[in-house]
């Protein structure tokens, strides 16, 4: 008792605390201030000695680390606690969510069960009106061609009994009955392959070749190939070539007269006339071109059914590899 009363005697309210920090070591000056047990706890201690202050040393080095082991675990239980409690949230929140998504799921399903005849009906009409289109935009190319190639047959077997009858008369004219036949034989057929393979060849090439051409061609096989069935081709093929050689090679030439420059005229004319139906002069030049070679092939062999056969044959094959060429381009598209 007598110390302490001593000390409150000797040692005034006003002390200086200095503080040490573990982890930096640095002092901190406070002032005014009683001494709290509490320090105690922050890694500090007293030590009372003559002078009028009293100073707070670190802590010994073991239990520094001792202490700071046990801050660390408290810590890590810390961390790992707030883990567990975010998992268990996030996991509450997939619950919810699966159950949101599956009661969505139901709800479309019975909207799309209750709708189906709703969306099916007119899908189902939309499928039906463009197959009655297309078979109707059918129908009106085959029924085009067949008459188209009908009053050609009909003009070109006309003119051949005109200009008979003219030569008849004594008109300076060739017989187109006499002069053109229809009579075949062996070599014709050697003939025709090679007109053949010289048009079909030509044409590929210039397909390649000449960028106008291969569009113009694409745009007219487009409107009239692109309408029919693959067993239509052979019926379209076969009526052109027949109507279109009678008219300009059996009946026109002969009236003109049977050398390469009427052939010529009369390849001309049939180039001109394929400008019909928007298409471009190159078009015209090469139909010109097959036109001029059909007639000498006329005029070589005397007959009518060389540039026929010849025509529909290289319009046949035109057609097939044109639709072979889209049905694999549209595969790879």
């Amino acid at each position: 008792m007598l110390m302490r009363c001593i000390t409150g005697v000797l040692y005034p309210k006003k002390v200086e605390v200095k503080h040490f920090c573990v982890s930096c070591r640095g002092s901190l000056n406070l002032e005014d201030q009683p001494l709290n047990p509490r320090m105690w706890a922050l890694g500090t201690s007293v030590v009372q000695s003559n002078s009028i202050h009293r100073r707070y040393l670190p802590i010994s080095g073991k239990d520094s680390a001792r202490r700071s082991t046990v801050f660390a675990e408290q810590k890590s239980e810390k961390k790992v606690g707030n883990v567990g409690k975010i998992s268990k949230n996030w996991n509450k929140q997939k619950n919810l969510r699966s159950i949101e998504f599956d009661d969505s799921l139901d709800s479309v399903k019975e909207r799309n069960g209750s709708d189906h005849a709703t969306f099916a009906e007119p899908a189902r009409d939309n499928l039906i009106n463009n197959d009655s289109l297309s078979s109707a935009d059918r129908i009106s190319v085959l029924k085009a061609c067949t008459i188209t190639s009908g009053l050609l047959l009909s003009l070109g077997l006309l003119l051949r009994q005109v200009a008979h009858a003219a030569y008849v008369e004594g008109w300076p004219i060739h017989d187109a009955l006499t002069d053109v036949t229809f009579e075949m034989e062996l070599w014709h057929i050697q003939l025709i392959a090679g007109i053949v393979v010289l048009i079909s060849s030509t044409r590929y090439m210039l397909l390649k070749i000449w960028p106008e051409f291969s569009e113009s061609s694409e745009s007219s096989n487009q409107k009239v190939l692109g309408l029919l069935q693959p067993l239509d081709f052979v019926v379209v093929s076969v009526f052109s070539g027949i109507s279109e050689e009678l008219l300009f090679r059996g009946a026109l030439l002969p009236l003109l007269g049977l050398s390469w420059k009427c052939a010529l005229i009369v390849g001309a004319i049939f180039g001109v006339l394929h400008l019909s139906g928007g298409r471009s002069y190159s078009i015209a030049i090469w139909a010109s071109f097959v036109g001029f070679t059909y007639g000498m092939a006329t005029i070589v062999s005397s007959n009518v059914i060389v540039p026929m056969a010849s025509h529909s044959l290289n319009n046949l094959i035109g057609g097939i590899l044109w639709r072979f060429t889209s049905s694999s381009q549209k595969k790879i598209r």
